[in-house]
């Protein structure tokens, strides 16, 4: 399967559902939310996952890295309408790709296997995407938002990156290399992903921003894995999300000069000469 997002389908900006869902006491919304989860061996942490997931949702779409443990049959037990696709190629954003067209829904949640992040936080992004922003993006470090699971090292690489993308590319960001985030399925058509790695997260945050569309962050906790290890790597990620951030800031001064040059703007310079 390819690791390039196809754009998604043309039409409005959400679909008319047939009936809203009702959400919180004071929220009820028509929009399909599709909740993606990227699994490699996570058996043991998604009892705690699914158990947070709110029973409004739509569809769980949970993309298999070729586990070895029986993590298909545990997703299948605690939700049984979970959508299984299997993930032939490697890396998280890879994962997320392959999670990203199975979807149905409308909005598109990201969620960690690893028992990390709290499903009932779902309701502060839906809210956010309801109310006009097109991507909710998680934030540990915004007011009310935690973590429990970054070393002093880890704070300070994400602090010094996120500071670099909001310099160079004008966003406002108080956390960068975060994966919960939600987003309409139109988004997809404006960020193009092609990136397989961890650093895919990062590359959402940038390309959301260059493409002018409207972000809100919203405060989360971010909890200790439950069971296994990490396989993020500080020093190695850290500079793998660099090259991206560098990539990215190439790519555009690219298509500054090539606007410069192009044809149509030479005509309007001739004949205001």
């Amino acid at each position: 399967m390819s690791s390039v997002l196809r754009p998604a389908a043309s039409g409005d900006k959400y679909r008319t559902a047939g009936a809203y869902r009702p959400v919180s006491s004071h929220l009820a919304i028509a929009p399909p939310v599709s909740v993606v989860i990227p699994a490699m061996n996570e058996a043991e942490n998604l009892p705690y996952v699914f158990k947070t997931l709110p029973d409004w949702i739509h569809e769980v779409v949970l993309v298999d890295g070729n586990s070895t443990d029986n993590t298909v049959e545990v997703a299948r037990e605690l939700w049984p309408e979970v959508k299984v696709v299997e993930q032939r190629g490697k890396g998280k954003g890879d994962a997320l790709i392959t999670g990203f067209e199975a979807c149905s829904g409308d909005i598109i949640v990201m969620v960690d296997a690893d028992g990390s992040a709290d499903g009932q936080e779902i309701v502060s992004y839906v809210s956010a995407l309801v109310s006009g922003a097109d991507f909710a993006k998680g934030s540990r470090f915004a007011n009310g938002g935690g973590t429990d699971d970054m070393t002093f090292i880890r704070k300070l690489g994400n602090w010094a990156l996120c500071t670099i993308v909001n310099r160079k590319f004008g966003a406002r960001y108080t956390d960068l290399c975060y994966g919960y985030n939600a987003f309409w399925r139109h988004c997809l058509d404006k960020i193009d992903l092609d990136c397989t790695g961890f650093e895919v997260e990062t590359l959402m945050n940038i390309r959301v921003v260059k493409a002018g569309l409207k972000v809100q962050e919203i405060p989360s906790h971010e909890y200790l894995r439950i069971y296994g290890t990490s396989n993020l790597r500080a020093v190695r990620d850290g500079f793998r999300v660099l090259n991206v951030i560098l990539k990215e800031r190439s790519n555009r001064r690219d298509l500054r000069r090539r606007a410069e040059r192009s044809p149509m703007l030479d005509s309007v310079r001739g004949e205001v000469s």
